[in-house]
């Protein structure tokens, strides 16, 4: 049987902007990794009225309702009443559920007093599956009823991936026939819109597998998705399409279910055994700060310098004034010299050096904003790349700093580099 599945996100803190709703995304990747297809996301606030509203629409269209938040102990939390309610169960308290919550407080809070309004949550539909939390004091659940499958998982993120993982995805297994595997094509140096014409023809004729372009912050991602009853079926299935995908894009692809530029680049780089050292000015760290949040980046990153300044970058850098009074702070020639010396400055194989201005106004030598120039150097090559970008400043300084990764990749794998 094939499954249409709605997630119902309960919390009037979505609604007001004030969290970001990534247990949405979260429960959509695990129930595509099931072969279960999410035709409709709903958020609505902690209101028994409104959720009972939402839960009865979900009903008429899905074969499959999983709600997130709503779990805990407060007085707005009632998602398991109310979905008891629309399905027409008792609420049963559960003491063995209760002890666990006891047990909680008393070993993981340390000796924290457990408030009573706590226990509510050893409350649940009748007949139920309970779902344990492994991080938090919010059981979960699912049921069958009515024809369709309830689940019910907390809302803080951390608990909720937790439960999907260890609880959710073995539930929805059982109930899927076929299996749905995917792939990330990563893609930088071309916008969605150029990537989707060259691709048009074959995304066009494609049912399953099927093929989608995704606009990335600055990059693109193709998402390749097949359908099949077994993962191997549907490897096979991708496989010639992938193949035609990798000829027709080149080089501007740079790696299939790859995490990020930054750590693609990584990679290469302690492959090789080289390391990196940078000198940023318009993009204020962001360089060092995307490296650094890779795990084990040490082995290749040396460190970085931001010399925001003309004075700084003489200073720290030691380029030579009268070349940022002649060429100006942002120009090829002062990317090139901070590239050296950052990496003379901390003994590093590869230099790279970002000068230019993020906006929204033109810097004191009248240079437009969105000019960047970024400048990869080792001992032996200098490169640099003239950008300019009509957008906004933060979207300049990560468009800017994602060039000097791909410059990386680029001159790692002896790729043209500018």
């Amino acid at each position: 049987m094939a499954y249409i599945a709605e997630i119902i996100s309960v919390g009037t803190e979505l609604l007001l902007g004030s969290i970001a709703n990534t247990d949405a995304q979260d429960v959509s990747l695990i129930l595509s990794e099931a072969g279960i297809s999410v035709y409709f996301h709903t958020v609505v606030g902690d209101n028994p009225v409104r959720l009972k509203q939402a839960v009865d629409i979900a009903k008429s269209r899905a074969d499959i309702i999983i709600t997130t938040g709503g779990l805990g102990p407060t007085y707005d939390d009632l998602t398991k009443q109310t979905l008891a309610q629309a399905f027409g169960l008792k609420m049963i308290f559960n003491d063995a559920e209760a002890n666990k919550i006891r047990d909680y407080f008393k070993k993981r809070t340390h000796n924290v007093e457990m408030t009573e309004n706590n226990l509510r949550q050893a409350e649940f539909p009748e007949g139920c599956l309970i779902f344990e939390n492994g991080v938090g004091t919010a059981p979960g659940c699912a049921f069958e009823s009515e024809g369709k499958h309830v689940l019910m998982l907390p809302g803080p993120p951390r608990e909720c991936r937790a439960m999907l993982k260890h609880c959710a995805l073995p539930y929805l297994k059982n109930l899927s026939d076929s299996e749905m595997v995917s792939h990330n094509i990563n893609i930088f140096g071309l916008g969605e819109s150029m990537v989707e014409a060259k691709l048009h023809s074959l995304m066009e004729g494609l049912q399953n597998p099927t093929l989608a372009p995704y606009a990335k912050d600055g990059e693109v991602l193709l998402r390749l998705t097949a359908k099949a009853e077994s993962k191997e079926q549907a490897e096979t299935m991708m496989a010639p399409v992938l193949k035609e995908v990798l000829d027709t894009l080149g080089d501007i692809v740079y790696g299939v279910d790859s995490i990020s530029l930054e750590a693609t680049s990584a990679a290469l780089s302690a492959q090789r055994g080289m390391t990196i050292a940078a000198a940023e000015s318009c993009s204020g760290g962001l360089f060092s700060k995307r490296l650094t949040d890779i795990p084990g980046v040490s082995k290749i990153f040396r460190g970085g310098i931001v010399a925001y300044s003309a004075q700084s970058k003489t200073s720290l850098l030691g380029i030579d004034p009268g070349i940022i009074k002649e060429k100006g702070a942002v120009s090829r020639e002062v990317a090139l010299a901070m590239a050296d010396g950052a990496r003379e400055k901390f003994g590093a194989d590869i230099g790279i050096g970002i000068t230019g201005t993020a906006g929204p106004d033109s810097d004191e030598s009248g240079t437009e904003p969105g000019t960047v120039y970024v400048a990869l150097t080792t001992s032996g090559h200098s490169f640099c790349r003239s950008l300019y970008m009509l957008t906004d400043r933060s979207r300049i300084r990560s468009f800017s700093v994602s060039n000097a990764f791909d410059m990386i990749r680029r001159y790692l794998t002896g790729l043209p580099v500018t």
